[in-house]
């Protein structure tokens, strides 16, 4: 079993974090998804070491109705299998344009490319393609919001791409620091949005001689107004953090000082990561159940943390991530701090939804994390191009297109069972039960 570092016993750096590395696990979800026979040849990609385009974009599936079975399945436990390369990847970074220069790994000097040959295989069933078409569709007069940190912003930018092979999105806002973003699709009326937090509640590093520290003062009890004030001209809300909390911190609630993460003073009540962290997602949803009073529209999607894979060090201190392929499943170890963290998002999750449920208000989940714990393969490591941060590995991030693209497939899954549309065919329906995601909590069971 790999060992990779982990941020409970020690923080991520000893030394302020640069900004610019950090600008930044299932609930049993049923699902009704046809039965659908599998094509798992196992046909690599041929690497292109010449040319940055990577793979042919192919249309989505549309099977026909007699193809299908409809059956119970939860979608967030199962595999990676192998796939053809015909149907590996949706865009290339030709064909999307809007690939941020971080994530372009091919552009960087990545030369495998076995990573884009494989999909998410749910135990009981086909997880659909993604369909550029029916997204847009089920999102027509829309406003999305991803709401979180760098990786947070990772997704968003994956789906952009996988949506522009529909429709040219036009770059309607964009802040100074490049870290709230607003892209529309005026041909359906939708709007796709980055409100960028570190930690989704208020969060403001201390200041030495005028000199950024790398140490924050966090309220717990009070949200981050900047994303806050947004909800209620939202449809959706996917929030999502964790990367942020591995740092020295010291946690205020009110006027109050009550404790600290690896401050190492013997006075202070000395805290693991998960705490404040699972105090930001409570302080969160508590907002949008009582204190927006204008969200009833709302549909809140927690995504639950995706892991770095760092190997053999920390960020600062020579980890790197030069897998060409999935972990496997004994590779992936439930007691390691990734479940922790994501246990920590889902008991909060599961109260919130409850609460929610009395008021109206609507939740749901994208549950992430065992799948990602299975792809140390599919960040940029080396090759994201930052020339002030040479010889540094980006093992948090994810290349595009990659293994993120599966984190769309899933999220359009969840559309699918809100709006009860079936695909074009007509021949795909899904009810995602919320009964039966609240069975699947913090215990750990994912296997």
């Amino acid at each position: 079993m790999v060992n990779y570092v982990n941020p409970f016993k020690e923080p991520m750096a000893v030394r302020p974090l640069p900004s610019s590395f950090f600008i930044l696990y299932s609930p049993n979800a049923s699902t009704v998804f046809p039965n659908q026979r599998s094509d798992e040849t196992d046909e690599s990609l041929s690497q292109n070491n010449d040319e940055e385009e990577v793979a042919d974009i192919s249309e989505p599936n549309t099977p026909s109705e007699n193809q299908y079975e409809e059956k119970t399945c939860d979608l967030f436990k199962g595999h990676w299998v192998p796939t053809t390369s015909e149907g590996s990847t949706y865009y290339t970074n030709s064909s999307c344009r809007t690939i941020p220069d971080s994530k372009n790994c091919f552009k960087h000097g990545r030369t495998d490319s076995d990573f884009l040959n494989w999909r998410w295989k749910p135990e009981q069933c086909e997880l659909p393609r993604f369909d550029h078409k029916m997204f847009l569709e089920l999102v027509r007069g829309k406003k999305m919001a991803f709401i979180g940190d760098s990786v947070s912003r990772n997704h968003m930018e994956s789906l952009l791409c996988l949506l522009s092979q529909e429709e040219t999105p036009k770059d309607i806002h964009k802040d100074s620091e490049d870290r709230y973003r607003t892209w529309y699709f005026p041909k359906h009326d939708f709007t796709l949005m980055m409100l960028w937090s570190r930690f989704i509640i208020v969060g403001e590093e201390q200041m030495i001689n005028g000199s950024a520290s790398g140490t924050f003062d966090l309220q717990l009890d009070k949200v981050d107004d900047d994303w806050a004030r947004e909800l209620p001209n939202l449809d959706y809300a996917i929030i999502s953090g964790g990367h942020w909390f591995f740092r020295v911190m010291y946690l205020h609630e009110g006027d109050n000082l009550v404790g600290c993460v690896y401050c190492g003073q013997p006075n202070v009540t000395s805290y693991n990561s998960d705490f404040p962290l699972r105090k930001a997602f409570r302080t969160a949803f508590n907002y949008i159940n009582n204190g927006c009073k204008e969200c009833g529209k709302l549909v809140t999607v927690l995504r639950t943390f995706a892991p770095a894979h760092f190997e053999n060090g920390a960020w600062n201190t020579g980890g790197y991530c030069n897998r060409t392929g999935p972990a496997s499943e004994s590779e992936v170890d439930p007691g390691m701090f990734e479940w922790q963290v994501r246990n920590a998002q889902m008991e909060e999750f599961e109260k919130a939804r409850k609460e929610g449920m009395e008021k109206g208000k609507s939740f749901e989940v994208l549950d992430v994390t065992v799948a990602m714990m299975m792809r140390p393969d599919g960040h940029p490591g080396d090759h994201w191009g930052n020339k002030w941060m040479r010889g540094y590995n980006d093992c948090t991030h994810w290349c595009l297109p990659g293994p993120v693209d599966l984190w769309s497939e899933l999220l359009l899954a969840i559309l699918n069972k809100l709006t009860n549309l079936s695909s074009p065919g007509g021949a795909i329906s899904t009810a995602l039960k919320g009964e039966d995601s609240a069975r699947h909590n913090s215990e750990g069971n994912w296997r």
